[in-house]
């Protein structure tokens, strides 16, 4: 996967366990399995500007701070 995608997974996870918040929980949030959090915070799945966007709402944050 691109440099990006591997950055916007450390920001992902970063920023969750700031939060203190599971996969799980930002999974549920979500609407998906808590695997493909795990797969975002990976870098093997590269997500789109919308899931992007939900997972910042899902976890109080702007878009650019997971960028």
């Amino acid at each position: 996967m691109t440099n990006g995608v591997i950055q916007f997974g450390k920001k992902l996870r970063e920023i969750r366990l700031k939060k203190g918040k599971s996969q799980g929980d930002v999974a549920k949030v979500l609407g998906v399995h808590r695997s493909y959090i795990s797969g975002l915070e990976r870098g093997a799945r590269n997500p789109s500007l919308l899931t992007v966007q939900k997972v910042a709402k899902a976890l109080g944050v702007s878009p650019k701070e997971l960028l």
